[in-house]
């Protein structure tokens, strides 16, 4: 009896999981930087007077 058939699902369900896991983070790292890049925008009523700006 050959092992071949465990270790090709092994490695095949480590490598789905790695791509899965790793695309769900690069998902959340693009919302969270439009995120982070709507609240470092300044607002309108900032952005006239120059007060918040450096």
């Amino acid at each position: 009896m050959t092992h071949l058939p465990y270790i090709v699902a092994a490695y095949g369900m480590t490598i789905g999981l790695a791509v899965i896991l790793g695309t769900g983070a690069a998902l959340r790292l693009r919302r969270a930087r439009a995120r982070l890049a709507a609240i470092e925008r300044p607002s309108r009523a900032e952005r006239p007077g120059g007060v918040s700006a450096p």
